[in-house]
């Protein structure tokens, strides 16, 4: 059965591409592996952004595991402007609601959308790794769940916690998501 579970980077200082964690992310971090050291399947592979706080997040696990983790640049964070936006949370949400919508020197949904599945397509056919991670950021991973979930949107993005974790099964001929990350509780059910 294959499974990918997708990952949302814990707690960081920043939005830059070299921002760490903060110190509840760290803590986060250990409690993300904790949590994926009791799942019932074992991991075979990880994928990260090659942002620090997206490395940093599953660096606990992985190195408790003996995984090696592999960086692609498909998976860092969506860019919705080079510039900064006053008011970007109204441009994130015209950006879901119109796919092509985009900024200058922007990426509109669609384009992130497209590298984003060109990963998710590679790890659904390969057929030598059955359970892969995939860490990437809350907008790419909005838009990844899009694939599986046609209804997430603005609104389900808007629920993502730092960290946050889907998994996606094939049965059979579908794909079925669910999230296994309760924040409140802080932990997979």
């Amino acid at each position: 059965m294959k499974r990918i579970l997708l990952i949302r980077h814990c707690q960081a200082l920043g939005q830059h591409s070299d921002s760490p964690l903060s110190k509840k992310g760290i803590q986060k971090a250990y409690e993300l592996a904790r949590q994926l050291e009791r799942l019932t399947f074992q991991i075979d592979r990880i994928i990260t952004s090659p942002y620090m706080r997206a490395e940093e997040s599953i660096k606990p696990f992985a190195s408790r595991q003996g995984i090696p983790v592999e960086t692609d640049e498909r998976l860092k964070e969506r860019l919705l402007s080079e510039q900064p936006v006053d008011d970007w949370i109204d441009i994130l949400e015209e950006s879901f609601q119109n796919f092509h919508f985009k900024l200058p020197g922007g990426e509109s949904s669609n384009e992130a959308y497209k590298r984003a599945e060109e990963v998710l397509d590679e790890c659904m056919k390969e057929e030598l790794n059955e359970n892969i991670i995939i860490v990437t950021h809350g907008n790419l991973l909005a838009l990844m769940l899009k694939k599986f979930h046609v209804d997430f949107g603005f609104h389900e993005w808007k629920t993502l916690t730092n960290p946050d974790a889907f998994l996606i099964q094939r049965i059979g001929g579908e794909y079925i998501t669910e999230r296994i990350w309760e924040e409140n509780e802080s932990h997979f059910y």
